[in-house]
Order: C-alpha cells, then sequence, then structure tokens
C-alpha cells in the first residue's frame, strides 16, 4: 500500500512548478517566431525526461522525478485533467451547425480529406516490417489506426495561423474551420471505434458492432438535442445573474465530466466525451466569445502544458528515435492531408487562387495527432519508435504551416485598399447604437456604389455576421460579404464614438468598422481587404492615428496614411 506524504506534495509541487514555469517561458518564446506553443512543451519534456536529463545525470533526475508509484501518479493525473480539458476547448472552436449549413463545401472538403489520407497511408502501414508493430498479428487494425491518425487535422493550430495571417475572419478562413469541423468530428469518432475494437478482449461481430452503433449514436443525439438543451441552461443560469465566466466554465467541466464518465462506461475513451461536451457548449449562441476566449486561455495555460511536457518524461526519444520511419509518417501525414484538401475544394468548386491556402490549412496533424498517439501508445496499438515518429510528424507539420502559408500568401498580386474606399461612404460619427444598426448605417453609404439596394446588402451582411462573427479585437470589426449581383468591390469605413458590442473574442466594444462588400468570384481581392486592414489595425498607434481623427476629412487623411505604409504592423 502506498500513501501520500508530506514529501510527495512537496516534492510534485516543485515539479509543477518547474514545468509549468519553462514550458510556459519557452512557450512564449517560440509564439513570438510564430512557433506553436506545443513544440516548446514537448522539448521542456524532452530535455527533463529520460532523453537529456535521464541520459546525463541520471541521479538528479530520479531525485527530482522519482520512479514511486505515488509521485507519478500525482503528475500523470495533473496531465490527463489536461487532455480531458484540452479536448473540451477544442469542441469550443467547433461550430457544428455552421458547418453542416455549408455542407455543400466543408462537408465535401473534410470527407475528402478523411477518405484520401486513409487510402494513402493505409496500404504503406501495412507493409511496415513486423518490429514496428507492437502486435503483428494485429497488423490490420494497427494499419487503421494510423490511417486514422493521418486525418486528423490540428484545428487550433490552423486557427492560430489563419489568426496570425490576418484570414481567420474571411470567407476562406471560414471554410476552412468549417470543414476542420467536419473532420475532427468524423476523425475522433473513426479513431474511437479503432481503439474500441483494439480493446475488446475478444474482437467479435456483437463487440464490434455495439461500439461502432454506441459511438455514433451518442454523437448523432449528442449533436442534435445537446445544443438546445446547452442553450437553455445556459440561458436559465444568465437570467440569474451568476458570475460569470465561472458559472459558464463550471457547468462546461460538469458536462464534460458526464459525457467523459458516459463514453468510458461505453467503451470508448472519455476524451472523446469531452471531446463532444464541448462541441454541445460550443453551438450555444448565448456563451459569449469572451466567455470561451477565457476558459480556453485557462486551459492552454496551465493545464495543456503539463500534458505535453509529461510525455517527454516517459519516453526516451533517443533510444526510440528512426529517422527513415520519422521521414516516412511526415510523408504520408502532410501529402495525404494536402491531396485530401486539394482533391476537396476541386470537387466543391472552390475557386482555384484559393485551392492552395485551404489545402495547406489542412496538413498540420498538431496537438490533436500527439493525444490520438498517446492513447495509442497506452493502450498497447503502436510502438515508442512509431509514436516518437508520429510525435515528430505533428510538430514538423504545425512548425511548417505557417511559412507555408504566408509564401501561399506573398505570391498574391498586391491590392491597394485605397483604391476601392469613397470619402462618400466614410461616416466618422456613426449615429447607429447597435451592431445590426451600424451594419444597415454603412449598407446605404456603398449602395449606390456596389449597384445593390443597401437592404439587401444589410441583409446578406447580417446573415453572414450571425454564423461567422467579425469582432477582430481591439475594438475593431470587419462585416463584409460576396455578392454576386454587386458590379464592384466596395469599402466603408465606419467609427462609433461610443462603442458597439461586437461579441469580439477580447470583449472590447468595437469603435472601428470597416465595411467590405464584392462581387463573387473576385477572391483574391476580398482576402487581400480583410488581411491588410487587420495587419494594420494590430498596431496600437494606427488604432490611436485612427481614433483621434476629429472629422470626416481628418478621418481620411488617416485612412490615407496608414493603409500607404508597407512594414508590418506589431
Amino acid at each position: 500500500m502506498h500513501y501520500l506524504n508530506e514529501t510527495h506534495i512537496f516534492l510534485f509541487l516543485a515539479q509543477v512548478f518547474v514545468l509549468l514555469l519553462l514550458a510556459r517561458g519557452l512557450g512564449e518564446l517560440f509564439k513570438k517566431i510564430n512557433q506553436p506553443a506545443l513544440t516548446a512543451e514537448l522539448l521542456i519534456g524532452i530535455l527533463l525526461g529520460p532523453t537529456i536529463l535521464g541520459r546525463f545525470f541520471p541521479t538528479f533526475r530520479e531525485a527530482f522525478f522519482p520512479s514511486g508509484v505515488v509521485q507519478q501518479t500525482m503528475l500523470e493525473t495533473v496531465a490527463w485533467l489536461g487532455v480531458l480539458f484540452l479536448l473540451l476547448t477544442a469542441g469550443f472552436e467547433i461550430d457544428f451547425s455552421v458547418a453542416w449549413r455549408q455542407r455543400s463545401k466543408a462537408l465535401i472538403i473534410a470527407i475528402a480529406d478523411i477518405i484520401i489520407p486513409m487510402i494513402v497511408a493505409f496500404l504503406p502501414c501495412l507493409l511496415l516490417p513486423d518490429h514496428y508493430l507492437a502486435d503483428p498479428d494485429r497488423r490490420i487494425v494497427f494499419a487503421l489506426f494510423m490511417a486514422t491518425v493521418m486525418t486528423i487535422s490540428a484545428m487550433p493550430v490552423a486557427a492560430r495561423v489563419l489568426h496570425d495571417i490576418n484570414l481567420l475572419k474571411a470567407d476562406i478562413g471560414f471554410i476552412i474551420m468549417s470543414a476542420l469541423a467536419v473532420n475532427d468530428i468524423i476523425g475522433w469518432v473513426l479513431f474511437t471505434i479503432i481503439l474500441g475494437f483494439f480493446t475488446q478482449t475478444a474482437v467479435q461481430a456483437g463487440s464490434i458492432l455495439a461500439v461502432f452503433m454506441g459511438t455514433v449514436g451518442f454523437a448523432a443525439l449528442a449533436l442534435l438535442i445537446g445544443p438546445r438543451i446547452s442553450t437553455r441552461i445556459i440561458g436559465f443560469l444568465q437570467h440569474r445573474k451568476l458570475p460569470e465566466p465561472g458559472t459558464s466554465l463550471t457547468f462546461a467541466c460538469l458536462l464534460g465530466l458526464l459525457f467523459g464518465a458516459f463514453t468510458q462506461k461505453l467503451g470508448v475513451h472519455a476524451l472523446f466525451g469531452f471531446f463532444i461536451a464541448g462541441v454541445v457548449m460550443g453551438e450555444a449562441k448565448n456563451l459569449s466569445e469572451q466567455t470561451r476566449h477565457i476558459i480556453s486561455e485557462m486551459v492552454h495555460a496551465v493545464f495543456v502544458p503539463l500534458f505535453f511536457v509529461n510525455i517527454g518524461l516517459k519516453i526516451d526519444f533517443i533510444e526510440s528515435f528512426d529517422p527513415l520511419l520519422i521521414l516516412f509518417m511526415c510523408l504520408i501525414g502532410i501529402a495525404g492531408r494536402y491531396a485530401g484538401a486539394r482533391v476537396g475544394t476541386v470537387l466543391s468548386r472552390i475557386p482555384r487562387i484559393n485551392r492552395h491556402l485551404i489545402s495547406i490549412a489542412h496538413t498540420p496533424g498538431g496537438m490533436m495527432e500527439v493525444v490520438v498517439a498517446v492513447l495509442a501508445l497506452e493502450n498497447g496499438l503502436i510502438t515508442a519508435p512509431v509514436f516518437v515518429a508520429i510525435v515528430f510528424s505533428a510538430v514538423f507539420s504545425s512548425v511548417i504551416m505557417g511559412p507555408w502559408m504566408r509564401f501561399a500568401m506573398a505570391r498574391r498580386s498586391a491590392v491597394r485598399l485605397m483604391d476601392f474606399m469613397s470619402r462618400d461612404a466614410l461616416v466618422a460619427r456613426l449615429t447607429a447604437e447597435n451592431r445590426t444598426e451600424a451594419i444597415r448605417e454603412l449598407s446605404s453609404r456603398v449602395a449606390a456604389q456596389a449597384g445593390v439596394a443597401g437592404g439587401q446588402i444589410a441583409d446578406a451582411v447580417l446573415a453572414r455576421e450571425a454564423e461567422f462573427g467579425t469582432g477582430l479585437g481591439h475594438g475593431v470589426a470587419i462585416p463584409h460579404v460576396c455578392m454576386d449581383s454587386v458590379l464592384n468591390p466596395v469599402i466603408a469605413v465606419g467609427r462609433s464614438l461610443q462603442g458597439l458590442d461586437w461579441n469580439a473574442p477580447d470583449g472590447q466594444s468595437v469603435r472601428r468598422i470597416f465595411f467590405f462588400i464584392t462581387p463573387t468570384g473576385v477572391n483574391d481581392v476580398h482576402i487581400q481587404f480583410l488581411a491588410e486592414v487587420a495587419r494594420v489595425m494590430k498596431n496600437g498607434q494606427n488604432r490611436k492615428r485612427f481614433d483621434e481623427a476629429a472629422g470626416d476629412q481628418e478621418l481620411w487623411e488617416a485612412l490615407k496614411e496608414l493603409f500607404s505604409m508597407k512594414s508590418d504592423a506589431g
């Protein structure tokens, strides 16, 4: 019997302090060079684990990370809390109802990005030598698992890169995130079913069917009725004026625990339950963007780093390092996901100029791929060398996505924002008191130039706004729409002195509104409008210059000055 004592508690606190300090510190440095924090967190674990510290300073490592059951269990428990809540917040990012309404494009891309990577990965993995397999007699299950791993894309990585290059709120960002949402749900359903098959003591047709029906049935039922129930509960709690975001966080945790316990009992992993709980919470329209952001920040600031650091503490990456296997995983992963998304963009008739960007956005495996690999390793589905290869593939694909996307954007022809802006479409003092009124006021300003009635423009913009909000943060919003009947691209600019509620992620009121309307088909112009506004308005001095303009003429001069700058805004 092992008992918890004061030494265990002291050492646990010291471990968490060191791991969190180093992981978060290095993670912030990596973010400054546009690299995912995941890379830094894994690196700290590798440095403090058996790979480096255990190899060169084994006595010290054993003293600080003893192999005792109690000490390991304490750190392992916190790490698993991290991954459970990571899946919960990953579900927050998914708006499945919106993605489903975009099924003519997003669903086609997602399905192609499931089927093609599986085809690309299945046969090569089936032919891997026996020494790479945990159980050569279950080669088909192993190949199915590997094929499924190669389908899972990293939505958080894609969202971060799209945000960094100022495309997250553009139509292309909307399509990418919608397709990734469907991809994540289908991918996790497939993985949990395969994991359920593997963990069955005796794989029989009845048990396979039970796992399949239970997983699909639970997911379908939760996604159909869960959002309505969660919306009503959150509405009730808000009506009672309970403190936020604490109340919503508690409800999200309770829902995750309930769904996690149910799926664990069902025979699939609790992680799937937490993921579906996150999707259900994310569907609640009365859960503000600020609350979602705060919950996500809390999880990623404390729990997630400890999970990924803990991976490096357990695995000797040098001993299990196989360069050929790592190259193999990188090739089939990146090539398969790119090819799948590319075929999907062709089938869904995405404009040719956007196909490359959308395909790149589907290539990273990221933290979701690592989480799946951890589950597989702990359940004996894969060996340590295969695990290490998957981790390296996930990290490499995440690291290259940002530079790859920036290179693709840099090859597009430059567009000057001021060429499409008119002084007549400039409103230095909006009279609107809310978002809807602001959109209608600006729509009336561009109607004549666009060749479309102001009411028709406003209705189209508001419909798009309801599906995918355009509040960027820092008091900036970019409502926009593409319309078949529009003659020419038009930009209107409005300024609200009192500020308007736009449900922005940072909770700030919106004072600076850039309103775009472009003809359907001029996707390059549309994307560059959005990217340029986001780039310029990220800079605090630029926002100050915008705000201090006294009237229409001064604001017009400020805009000409700001949007003639070519340097990157920080």
